[in-house]
């Protein structure tokens, strides 16, 4: 009797075991999903190396250097009447390339205006830089400076210069560690300190600035 009973008894532990076992089979694996679609989210995440349209040259600084040039290697040499030469910049990549013709010949770090509402304070499009230049200026009303200032807007709101001074004339150190980094200007184009002045020193009026988020 005992037998008979036994037999009934390990069959259906058999079956019920099976049944659980398809069961956790079909059910969807919740971590999995939470892992995929946190993996999904950080590949669509962009860097600022991502707006870049030109990869870094092998010469460039690293770490950047506000101090120093933004490559190890001369700037290019530029004609006093150069006609074919373009300052392209990149906001969100926070750089500032050197064009001759369609070949970048330098690339300097940089950081640009900060990012409102999606918008950089710095504006987009086609501009030229102006006859309008100096070693220094001081802005009381944003407490804020900088050296080697060039104007490429027509009322000189806009300007290519060093990182900010603060107003004792020294540089702002916080505000230049974003070099190259993040944008962090009110509109205005900040580069190295050597960047700026060979711009100041070098570039010529009318020159082409063409600036885009990317």
């Amino acid at each position: 009797m005992k037998n008979n009973l036994l037999k009934p008894i390990t069959y259906f532990l058999i079956l019920l075991i099976c049944v659980i076992s398809l069961a956790r089979i079909s059910m969807p694996n919740s971590s999995n999903d939470v892992s995929d679609s946190s993996t999904k989210k950080i590949s669509t995440l962009k860097t600022p190396a991502s707006y870049r349209p030109y990869h870094d040259p092998k010469n460039l600084r690293v770490p950047y250097n506000w101090r120093r040039t933004s490559q190890t290697g001369p700037y290019p040499h530029i004609k006093r009447l150069e006609n074919d030469l373009t300052i392209r910049v990149s906001l969100k990549g926070n750089r500032v390339y050197i064009l001759r013709g369609n070949t970048r010949v330098y690339t300097m770090i940089a950081s640009a205006g900060l990012f409102k509402n999606g918008k950089s304070l710095t504006p987009t499009g086609t501009f030229k830089i102006n006859h309008n230049r100096g070693s220094s200026f001081y802005n009381p009303q944003l407490n804020e400076g900088a050296k080697n200032w060039v104007s490429w807007s027509n009322d000189d709101t806009y300007l290519f210069h060093s990182v900010p001074t603060k107003s004792n004339g020294k540089y702002n150190i916080n505000q230049a560690r974003k070099l190259g980094v993040q944008p962090g200007s009110h509109g205005c184009i900040r580069l190295s300190v050597p960047d700026s002045r060979w711009i100041v020193e070098h570039v010529p009026a009318e020159t082409k600035v063409v600036i885009k988020n990317n």
